[in-house]
Order: C-alpha cells, then structure tokens, then sequence
C-alpha cells in the first residue's frame, strides 16, 4: 500500500470522525432532553409497576404482580370504557365540526385563509386553565348563557349546564379542535382540483365526488386529526375536574389520584404504563391506516 493511499484512507476516517462528533454535537441537546425527561422517568414508572405500596403510601421494594391484576377490576374498567366513551364522542364531534371547517378554509382566498388559520388557533395563546374558567363562567347558573335565555323568555329558571359529561365532551371539543383543523386543512388543501372537476365532468353529484374523491384522498388527515383530539381526551384530567365537577372520573384523574390522594405510587404507575401502551397501539394503527390510505 503506497504512502498516498494511506494518508487517504485516514483522511477519510478522520473526516468520518469529524462529521460524528458535529452530529453528536447537534444531536446532544435533543438526545438529553429525551433521557432525561423521558426515558429515565418511564424506567422508573416500569420499576414501580412490580412493587407494592406501602402502609403508609411510597412504594416497598417487594416484587408483586398484583398491580397488573388490579388492571382488570371491573372498577377501574369501567372508568376505562367511560374514558374510552367520552375521548371517542369528542373525537367524533371534533371532527364533524373541524371537516367543513377546513373545507371552507381551503376554499378562501389566500389572504382570508391566513386570518382564518389564526382565528384558530389563536385559542392556544391563552393559558389553557383560564380557557376553561371562561366556559365555567358563561355556563353557571347566573352566567351569560342562562341569563341570556332567560331574557329572552326561553326558559324560566337557569338550566343546570355545568358538571355533567355533556359538559365535558364541549370542553374537550373547545380544548382540542384546533388540533383536528389544522391536519385536516393541510390535506384538503393539497388535494388537486381537477379531480373533483373531472369527477363532477363525469356525472358524479357532489355527495359522490366527496364520498369517492375527497374523502379517501383526505383520510390520513382525517386519521391524524382524530388521534391529535383522541390522545389527549383519552388522558385530561383538568376537564374532568372542573367542568365534571368530579363526577365523570376519567383515567387522567385516576391516575393523578393514585399518585397525589392514595399515594399508591405502584399502582398508578401500572395504570400510566398501560395508558401509554394503549397510545401506542392506537399511533400504530393511525400508521398503518394511512400507509393503507
């Protein structure tokens, strides 16, 4: 092997080296944050899932596996399926109210498209709890919507709007629309409009342009923007608690009590656990669903 062709090989090698280092320099800051407030956190939720709680609350380093037959008591199923009940009705709601809305959106001129995208998302500029204190005010007894109806003679005592799970689905609905628009909208607006053009050239009524063109050339945003309101309804606990008036317990709140209230450090760590893989699953699906689509 000749002078030449070894200096070259370590040239490249020390290059090599170089763009390694500069990648782990960049990737450092992401790759700590990831460790530090993730991985090292879940590891210790997986540690907790095999002991017991002591007498007087923590945990005791005693291995069980009774924490994962607690799973299927049919107490904590049944706020699971309500939890799966009301996340699955605001989904829905959702994204009812958020398809026509992107519609119309993707149909603006560009100029109102832009006003329009900030008037949606322009909610998340405001504290999230303060959001929700507002809907408490319009919706108490002597808020704006009773006193509202009662001037108008439509009701002739204050309807009782607060603490129920239809309350609850609205506060979902109001948290995380914004989360089903936005998906929803990039997909609509990538669509070409010839398509519908040449189907509606062919005979197809709008219905059947929507069904057959629209519709499947849009379903991973529809997919997207249903796992975006779904994740996070499935797991609040705030909404539960302020516009439920701790009536409708969901999996946020059990969770949140196991570790604050029961101090059953064990237990809810099981619960967090099995949360997070039901999210899994369901981010598995959405994946598939749209490799599919």
């Amino acid at each position: 092997m000749t002078r030449s062709t070894v200096s070259g090989a370590s040239a490249r090698s020390r290059a090599r080296r170089s763009r390694a280092l500069g990648g782990l320099v960049f990737l450092g800051p992401g790759l700590t944050y990831l460790l530090v407030l993730l991985l090292i956190p879940l590891a210790l939720l997986l540690s907790f899932t095999v002991f017991r709680r002591g007498r007087f609350g923590g945990v005791v380093y005693e291995v069980t596996g009774k924490n994962f037959a607690r799973l299927l008591d049919p107490l904590y199923l049944e706020i699971v399926l309500g939890s799966l009940k009301l996340a699955t009705i605001a989904t829905l709601v959702a994204l009812l109210i958020g398809y026509p809305t992107a519609y119309l959106i993707a149909q603006l001129p560009r100029k109102w498209k832009t006003i329009a995208l900030v008037a949606i998302v322009l909610p998340f500029w405001t504290n999230f709890l303060i959001r929700i204190y507002a809907w408490i005010i319009l919706l108490s007894g002597p808020g704006l919507v009773n006193s509202t109806l009662l001037d108008l003679g439509l009701i002739d005592e204050p309807l009782e709007l607060l603490y129920n799970q239809g309350t609850i689905v609205t506060g979902l609905v109001y948290s995380y629309l914004p989360l089903m628009v936005l998906p929803l909208y990039a997909a609509i607006e990538k669509l070409d409009p010839q398509l519908r053009e040449a189907s509606a050239n062919l005979g197809a009524s709008p219905a059947r342009t929507f069904a057959s063109v629209t519709l499947p050339l849009t379903l991973p945003g529809v997919l997207t923007g249903c796992l975006f309101v779904f994740v996070p309804s499935f797991g609040n606990f705030v909404i539960p608690e302020l516009l439920g008036g701790g009536r409708s317990i969901m999996v946020g709140n059990l969770i949140r009590d196991q570790f604050l209230k029961a101090r059953d450090w064990p237990f809810g760590s099981t619960l967090a656990l099995a949360l997070i893989a039901v999210l899994i699953v369901l981010l598995l699906l959405q994946a598939w669903s749209a490799r599919r689509a």
